[in-house]
């Protein structure tokens, strides 16, 4: 074969792989998105019976308070589920703060992928796979980035505290607690004051499990907070738990009071639906943590904080002044 004929062929073989590539390379990508969507939709999968509301034009989970009504009406807490997820993701946490006398309320964000009401909804979903920004690029973050959960946060407590009861539930306008795992650690954080644009003087304590915080770290902003907040993290919890933990990190950076706890062998799921172990030591901790800054109960969270620490507990760090 002629030199020239064989690099006409060599020339054919590489352009028929490299269309060949083109042409497969999205549908490698759709069926990547669709496996991570399930895993996704497994987070938010209960046997747990949960009831769906409509507030401000979102749908929201609620988990009615359980006990005597206080005088003063129930402590309220929001909670915000992780990127993709949604309000159902952490039953175990959500329901437990309710039995223990709290109104607690999760909204399924926009980029929310899970949920008996999406699961057949497969090409809309595939849109909220992608973040708004980068999450190895915090410093391109800004007050601007996820603001729509904010707005849900806002919307949300603004609806249920525009009465002295919300369905017929007393409320207390002046025991607002907020909690978010993973990228609703970092909704709550924001609008804790970690963006300053975002601060909601109402919240009262906030509880940060696995937070994504590394824009706010990058900021400098958790000095100014000026509510108690309690880190919770994972020593397998490699993306996000360094960040918190280390010199320097989200929990030296925040203003006391603050409470950092991290339980041994702990992954990012750790406080989903999808793990059981860690399950009752989380309730325990975020528990005595708001019956403190929103009941004024000290000894549950005293007790908790000294040796002996319970299983699964592998370091706990602490400033109350």
């Amino acid at each position: 074969m002629p030199i020239a004929a064989g690099r006409i062929v060599r020339r054919k073989r590489v352009l028929t792989r490299l269309v060949a590539t083109l042409i497969t390379a999205p549908f490698i990508a759709l069926l990547g998105s669709f496996a991570l969507h399930e895993a996704l939709l497994s987070v938010g999968r209960t046997a747990h019976a949960v009831t769906e509301v409509e507030i401000a034009g979102r749908r929201v989970d609620i988990w009615k308070p359980a006990g005597v009504l206080p005088t003063e009406g129930y402590p309220v807490i929001l909670f915000s589920p992780g990127f993709a997820s949604c309000g159902r993701q952490s039953v175990a946490l959500t329901e437990g703060l309710s039995h223990a006398g709290y109104l607690v309320l999760a909204p399924d964000h926009r980029d929310a992928a899970c949920g008996p009401s999406r699961e057949g909804r497969h090409f809309e979903k595939l849109s909220s796979v992608w973040s708004q920004k980068p999450f190895l690029r915090p410093e391109s973050w800004s007050d601007a980035t996820y603001r729509d959960r904010r707005d849900d946060l806002e919307a949300i407590l603004d609806a249920v505290l525009k009465q002295k009861s919300f369905q017929g539930i007393r409320v207390d306008p002046n025991r607002v607690g907020l909690a978010g795992h993973s990228l609703g650690g970092y909704t709550v954080l924001g609008l804790a004051g970690a963006w300053p644009s975002w601060k909601d003087a109402r919240v009262k304590a906030v509880l940060a499990l696995s937070p994504y915080c590394t824009p706010y770290i990058r900021k400098g902003t958790l000095g100014g907070l000026g509510v108690p907040v309690m880190y919770q993290g994972g020593t397998l919890d490699i993306g996000v738990t360094p960040f918190v933990r280390r010199r320097g990190g989200a929990y030296d950076q925040t203003s006391s009071p603050k409470y950092y706890i991290e339980f041994g062998g702990a992954s990012h799921l750790a406080w989903t639906n999808l793990s059981k172990s860690y399950q009752p030591v989380i309730l325990d901790y975020a528990l005595a943590f708001f019956d403190r800054y929103l009941k004024g109960a000290e000894d549950p969270l005293v007790r908790l904080l000294d040796r002996p620490w319970p299983k699964y507990v592998s370091d706990i760090r602490y400033s109350m002044n």
